[in-house]
């Protein structure tokens, strides 16, 4: 009989345990996805519908489109893990016009290894998120509802090989790249030189993220071989529950031939502001100013290059859990006459501006 009863409460002991043992078995594999529509208009009406080509989000202009969406696949385990994501939209045929073949629907394809034991130490391989600028292409990530001119104008994805370290209290993160280019999937024809990266991420405090990030490289054939470096500075200070902000400086360097101990520069500074005053609404304000007088980056064929403020408000609203709403204003001044205008009454060209101004809006879904 003593037995018996000792038996049945192993039984009642170990089954909870059991129980308790499977629901904690997590699958390290898992599939997501997002989904974002927009609206674009723009007060200078352009020809061909297409916002100016230096802006890759929301590009179409007067019709109702897709910016990005994409499905994605992720497998995470103690010591492997690995992205792959396709997507579609018209963010990726602005952004990926230069890949060839089916790359052009490549978000995300990557393999990382973790290579020691007691260290938060990992290889990556393949195509990876740009490490440069507090931006990325998933609208719903970023506090602005369009990007900023020095997100669309630096890398979103970049290809090579990456060693990261996160330091145990995760407050530091140090990386370094080898990297097939700016911005590329595939090298450019005739390019035999490597790109490099770097990255320090480091947060004091839940509240603040500081960030370092570099890039070394050619990103042109042998032939006219030209040394580019950029340098990205970036705060994000979370000052109360319901207000921060994000403050940016990017400069940049190329050689202006190859062998030549001259250099076009460019700068980019930015501010963003952020007010929460509910868990279900974000109120945004950006300034922004981008100087790129030689046309390294935003060519513009006029007198003082691109040389171009913009300021923008948006406001967001928590739809459902997942699903947000989003409505922008957005203007941009340049120094010169850079911006196309349909003239009334014609059928081609249009008259230069130097404004133009847009309202935004888009819905998305994450799931």
């Amino acid at each position: 009989m003593k037995s018996l009863l000792l038996s049945a409460l192993g039984l009642v002991i170990l089954k909870p345990a059991m129980a308790q043992d499977a629901t904690e078995t997590k699958n390290p594999l898992t599939v997501s996805g997002y989904v974002e529509a927009y609206y674009n208009y723009d007060f200078n009406r352009p020809l061909n519908n297409t916002a100016p080509g230096f802006l890759y989000n929301f590009n179409r202009t007067g019709e109702v489109n897709l910016n990005l969406g994409f499905i994605k696949a992720n497998y995470s385990a103690d010591r492997v893990r690995g992205n792959l994501a396709l997507a579609a939209g018209s963010y990726i045929n602005a952004n990926y016009a230069a890949e060839p073949g089916v790359l052009k629907n490549v978000f995300e394809g990557n393999v990382g290894i973790k290579i020691a034991k007691n260290a938060n130490l990992w290889i990556d391989a393949g195509i990876m998120p740009s490490h440069i600028g507090f931006e990325s292409a998933i609208g719903k990530d970023n506090w602005a509802l369009t990007r900023s001119l020095v997100a669309e104008n630096t890398p979103y994805f970049e290809s090579g090989v990456k060693l990261g370290f996160t330091s145990k209290d995760e407050k530091l993160y140090l990386s370094a790249m080898y990297l097939n280019g700016w911005q590329r999937i595939q090298r450019v024809d005739g390019n035999t030189t490597p790109a490099f990266g770097t990255q320090v991420t480091y947060k004091p405090a839940s509240s603040v993220t500081l960030n370092y990030s570099t890039f070394m490289g050619n990103d042109k054939p042998d032939s006219v071989r030209a040394m580019r470096y950029h340098h990205n500075f970036y705060g994000i200070f979370q000052f109360t529950e319901k207000f921060g902000v994000t403050a940016g400086f990017d400069y940049g360097t190329e050689q202006k031939a190859k062998g030549s101990s001259a250099y076009n520069n460019w700068f980019v500074p930015v501010l963003i502001a952020r007010y929460s005053p509910s868990p279900k609404v974000n109120i945004a304000a950006r300034g922004e100013y981008f100087q790129d007088k030689n046309g390294v980056i935003i060519v513009t064929g006029t007198e003082n290059g691109f040389k171009t403020f913009g300021v923008s408000a948006n406001i967001d609203y928590a739809v459902f859990p997942g699903v947000l709403w989003r409505l922008e204003a957005r203007n941009l001044s340049s120094k010169d006459r850079i911006f196309l205008e349909r003239a009334d009454g014609r059928t081609s060209g249009g008259i230069s501006q130097k404004d133009n101004f847009f309202l935004t809006t888009s819905i998305s879904v994450a799931f």
